[in-house]
């Protein structure tokens, strides 16, 4: 699976990983969403974070919430 990140333009500080390239199941109340880049299927997820738990959650609620911590 691709995995497409995504910026929320209202909060920037809001990420989002989701399972297609327009972020189609993204949460509306953070729009506007800005693609920000994609994660191919044999690279790792930014951020140390789990590939099997982002890939779950677009599973099942079609799109993982994340924030960058202020260190970033």
């Amino acid at each position: 699976m691709r995995i497409f990140i995504f910026k929320s333009d209202l909060n920037p500080d809001l990420h989002a990983f989701g399972g297609d390239i327009d972020g189609s199941k993204l949460p509306n109340q953070f729009e506007p969403w800005e693609r920000v880049g994609v994660v191919e299927l044999n690279q790792a997820p930014p951020y140390k974070l789990p590939r099997d738990v982002i890939e779950r959650a677009i599973g099942n609620e079609g799109f993982q919430l994340f924030r960058l911590s202020k260190t970033q």
